[in-house]
């Protein structure tokens, strides 16, 4: 309803003088006295503070006499008249909520009487279950009444004094912090800003589509929207041991909570945590797919979810393969535009003023695309850059697993990361957005692919990556729900459905009159990538494979009829396998292909001694796997023989481990082998068994289903080999690991029964549970429970836990039932948005550690918790609605996380007084709070988050902190900004400075015996 119709209904002599009950008059003046806290309106409306004249049973009479007189006005009733008291009802909350907006008058007149209204609807409880009508009746005359109001405020004698003094000040400010950013900031390059929204446009278009492989059937395009492919995965590193919980960020602590074992994280946020990252991962795992999301997310200013912390930051993508492809000499950042192949001229210096600012994007894509011996030549490139630019900047590397030894750059502060295998969850969302993304057609055989994914284990067991999912997605559709077993088999009906059936399907007969079968174009195309794979690069020029074609085509009969010109063009633009990434160069549309086609022209040309004598590049490992598939027996044996030769040459464990693990994952490819060769082989590997580090592990589960017959009783394994065991044998994801893992549930070790929990994700949720988890000893173990399949399997076998970790995607009912068995000692619990606290959660009296995980627009209350608890150890990620007043009540408290908490003085006051708190992590401006002369002496272990808009100094830390012996600085502060930790010096214990993304100045003051970490 308009709120002139409600004008003639409620005229102002009515409603002017029923809402004026609702202030409190004011004395003459620009009301300065009294101190420079500005008056609330909670102090100007009658029914809050001293003056109070009404109470609020009195603003709710009046709510209902406006919306009486209302109703009963001229002309049609504004709503149903049932619903008289309930809109009455929500107009006096909406009345009551004037009293908790956090402004002054003159601010809630800068708004206006549309934007006051607002605020009233956001600070009261929603209006639900009210008709249409009673909504916009509502709406309008909150706004009516919000006109009143601010009427009323411009009358006050207090008004304009207070109007012209808040601008006095607000202007005052204003020019003082032009002045400091004048100083600090020089005036940017209008041809830089003007340059950087094309440049960044560019980069949106260019690689913001992503080509699903295999939906490019019948008349669906060739790409798609990168948001909608694109499907977050996760990146693990190695646990950090012998690290305090304390001395943890707070955005680590979160994500150590949520993931039990190796420190794992989103790959697309990893850049958050750490400015510096390796990032191994395997074919078709989606490294430059991760690539392409960073870049566009940082085009789009962060929009996308949890990528905001990328606004501002300008990406560099340098993809090596194109960089070096005639063994160039790598750029300098003045031509990593030119290198990599854009378009666009930058202003002179741009790239070097953008990176020595600190906002720069670095992402190096494919070390493992050159050859092994030019990368000790991108090291040294990648060095100087980082001696160049090395801060402010983010910094991404990607490589295959074994294309770089172990800790190749961490000596440069990079952090070294792998993306993991595809969940279950992970593949059933990529199998649903495939089928979506691939129309109506493709949905009849959605749910069937699903349920072969979690019952057959030879799919399940290829359905590993993103590329594999997206062939597996194909080809069942395509071949109306049959797969084929094994990769090799999987790879040759792709290449069936690519180079014949596509064009077929599309009715494109002969777009350039030539109409070859799927074995001539294969001869062809293969002899593309023996040259690429024989001359370790993966792009060529367009004239050298245009060349290596037409030589090729006299021998291949049914391709011989044609011009070879033809017949390349052809098979450039129909075989759905090459491609043009720039007007004179042609490569593969996928590494693996290209692997798989040299591996098949290696074995016809019988060149096992070429294949052998590059057993040790990683570049060749899949190309020999796949080799042994194409063989035939006498070949197959032949070649593991000689690769087991080979290990027995090498001078040193990691390559000897490499090429008896590649023998022994070969094996898998091969159609028959010789028996004997097949035992030596197993032998082989048997003698690396236990593996000695995590990777040895994952390294020796690439041998597949084979190392489960090779993994020895847990009877006589040290804790350590134990645990290595488990992690191999939980990479296997075969239903068979299943009854080998089981054989662990009852082991002392911790670490090896929290890898148990961890394995759950990747087998069939109920005949893991039955056989490892009901058996499993929960002894100060965590139990993680992901989803509600989980939380259904652990309520029907009775499981109980004395601690658990239940993550968002578990419902509310589910929840409240695991809550409801009581017991807990230690409580991890994570609500997505809108998700509230259950009820539950108070009962538990005996929790000692408690974690709130939940969404930042979710209110919650220190109420929600259980009052009686023995809490030793309390995380939230964002504070309650009261603060953190009454946290008192827990006198047990040891560690308390509260970083974006706001406490008040009389807050600082209560936390002094717990007896046993030694460990906090606070925000930093929360220092400003505390009063004059309150200390805590009893925390020694101090993490102080640095808001990233709003800088402060260190000078209070030894004031209110005297006895800290570990101090973390956590996260960034303004862009440019340097922190002086000269102030901690005056710390008499401290020992350890733990610093994170910080600059830092002042450190010639610190004592020699402290010791600074970053």
């Amino acid at each position: 309803m308009d709120p002139a119709l409600i004008g003639t209904r409620l005229a102002g002599t009515v409603i002017g003088p029923l809402l004026r009950k609702l202030l409190v008059s004011d004395g003459p003046g620009a009301g300065l006295t009294g101190g420079a806290r500005k008056v609330r309106l909670s102090g100007l409306v009658s029914f809050r503070g001293e003056r109070r004249t009404l109470t609020e049973k009195d603003v709710r009479k009046l709510a209902t006499t406006l919306v009486e007189r209302a109703a009963t006005g001229p002309g049609e009733p504004p709503f149903p008249a049932g619903e008289t008291e309930a809109v009455a009802a929500a107009l006096a909350a909406r009345l009551l909520a004037l009293g908790d907006l956090d402004m002054d008058d003159v601010q809630a007149a800068a708004l206006g009487p549309q934007a006051l209204a607002r605020r009233l609807r956001a600070a009261a409880p929603p209006a639900d279950g009210l008709a249409t009508a009673s909504v916009l009746f509502l709406d309008a005359v909150t706004e009516a009444a919000c006109r009143h109001i601010l009427e009323f405020f411009t009358q006050r004698s207090t008004f304009v004094a207070r109007t012209l003094v808040e601008q006095s000040r607000g202007q005052a400010e204003l020019g003082e912090k032009l002045d400091r950013l004048t100083d600090r900031v020089p005036h940017p390059d209008v041809r830089d800003a003007d340059f950087e929204r094309r440049y960044l446009a560019h980069l949106a278009k260019k690689h913001g589509r992503l080509t699903i492989y295999g939906i490019d059937l019948h008349h669906s395009p060739d790409e798609w929207p990168l948001d909608m492919a694109y499907l977050s995965l996760e990146a693990t590193g190695p646990a950090e041991t012998g690290e305090a919980w304390d001395e943890l960020s707070t955005t680590e602590q979160l994500f150590r909570l949520r993931h039990p074992g190796p420190a794992t994280l989103p790959a697309d946020r990893a850049l958050a945590e750490h400015s510096r990252i390796l990032l191994r991962g395997l074919a078709g795992s989606g490294k430059t797919t991760l690539v392409q999301w960073l870049t566009v997310s940082a085009a789009a200013h962060g929009r996308a979810e949890g990528m905001a912390y990328l606004h501002g930051r300008i990406p560099f993508v340098l993809p090596l393969r194109t960089l070096t492809r005639h063994g160039e000499r790598l750029p300098a950042a003045a031509h990593f535009l030119s290198a990599a192949g854009c378009p666009l001229t930058a202003p002179d210096g741009w790239a070097d003023r953008v990176l020595a600012a600190g906002r720069g994007l670095i992402l190096v894509d494919g070390i493992d695309e050159i050859p092994e011996a030019e990368r000790g030549r991108a090291r040294t490139w990648l060095r100087d850059l980082l001696a160049a630019y090395g801060d402010g900047n983010r910094w991404l590397v990607t490589s295959r697993p074994s294309a770089v030894g172990d800790d190749w750059l961490a000596r440069d502060g990079f952090t070294e990361l792998t993306l993991s295998p595809m969940s279950r969850a992970e593949v059933a969302t990529f199998v649903r957005r495939w089928h979506r993304a691939a129309g109506p057609d493709a949905a009849p055989y959605e749910q069937p692919l699903l349920d072969a994914l979690r019952t057959t284990e030879h799919v399940a067991q290829l359905a590993t990556n993103p590329l594999m999912c997206g062939l597996i997605c194909a080809l069942h559709r395509d071949r109306r729900g049959y797969l084929p077993r094994g990769r090799k088999a999987l790879y040759e009906a792709a290449l069936s459905m690519l180079l014949t059936r596509r064009d077929r399907e599309r009715d494109m007969g002969a777009p350039y009159g030539v109409a070859l079968d799927e074995a001539p174009q294969i001869q062809l195309i293969q002899r593309l990538a023996y040259w690429l794979t024989l001359n370790g690069r993966l792009q060529m020029d367009r004239a050298h494979a245009e060349t290596i074609v037409t030589e090729a085509v006299p021998a291949v009969m049914d391709a011989s009829a044609h011009a070879p010109g033809t017949v390349f063009t052809h098979l450039l633009h129909r075989s759905g396998l090459l491609r043009e990434p720039t007007a004179d160069t042609v490569d593969f549309v996928h590494r693996t292909f290209q692997d798989y086609l040299a591996a098949k022209a290696l074995v016809d040309h019988w060149d096992i001694g070429v294949l052998v004598s590059h057993a040790a590049d990683d570049q060749w490992e899949d190309v020999i796997r796949m080799a042994v598939g194409h063989a035939r027996p006498r070949e197959c044996a032949e070649i593991l023989r000689e690769l087991l030769a080979a290990a027995d040459r090498a001078e040193n464990r990691r390559t000897r481990l490499r090429l008896v693990l590649l023998a022994a994952s070969a094996l898998e490819h091969a159609t028959e082998v010789d028996p004997r060769t097949r035992e030596d082989v197993l032998a082989r590997t048997g003698e690396l068994i236990p593996p000695r580090t995590p990777d040895e592990a994952r390294e020796l589960a690439g041998v597949g289903r084979l190392l489960l017959d090779l993994l020895p009783a847990p009877e006589g394994l040290g804790d350590e080999e134990a645990e290595m065991v488990v992690v191999a044998a939980s990479h296997v994801t075969v239903d068979a690991a299943i009854p080998y893992l089981a054989r662990f549930a009852r082991h002392p070790a911790l670490d090896v029964r929290a890898q148990l929990v961890w394995a759950w994700q990747r087998f069939p949720t109920r005949p893991y549970a039955e056989a490892v988890i009901a058996r499993l000893d929960l002894t100060e173990l965590r139990l993680l429970v992901l989803d509600d399949e989980q939380a259904a399997e652990l309520l029907r076998l009775g499981v109980v836990a004395e601690r658990l970790e239940i993550d968002e995607e578990v419902s509310d009912a589910r929840t409240a039932a695991l809550l409801a068995r009581g017991g807990l000692r230690g409580l991890v619990l994570s609500r997505g948005a809108g998700g509230r606290l259950p009820a539950e959660l108070a009962a538990l009296g005996e929790l000692d550690t408690l974690s709130v995980l939940l969404d930042d627009a979710t209110p919650w209350s220190l109420g929600e918790l259980p009052a009686a608890a023995p809490l030793t150890r309390l995380f939230f990620a964002h504070p309650p609605t009261e603060g953190v007043a009454g946290l008192g009540r827990y006198e047990d408290l040891v560690h308390l996380s509260m970083a974006q908490a706001e406490p008040t003085a009389e807050d600082w006051r209560e936390l002094a007084a717990l007896p046993r708190l030694v460990s906090l992590v606070a925000g930093l401006d929360s220092l400003a709070t505390c009063p004059a002369g309150v200390a805590l002496p009893g925390i020694t272990v101090l993490n102080l988050v640095l808001n990233r808009q709003r800088p402060r100094s260190l000078t209070r830390v030894a004031e209110v902190f005297p006895a800290v012996r570990r101090l973390t600085l956590s996260l960034i502060t303004v862009e440019g900004e340097v922190l002086d930790v000269a102030p901690v010096a005056a710390l008499p214990e401290l020992s350890v400075l733990r610093v994170r993304d910080v600059p830092l100045t002042g450190t010639e003051h610190l004592p020699p015996t402290v010791r600074i970490l970053t």
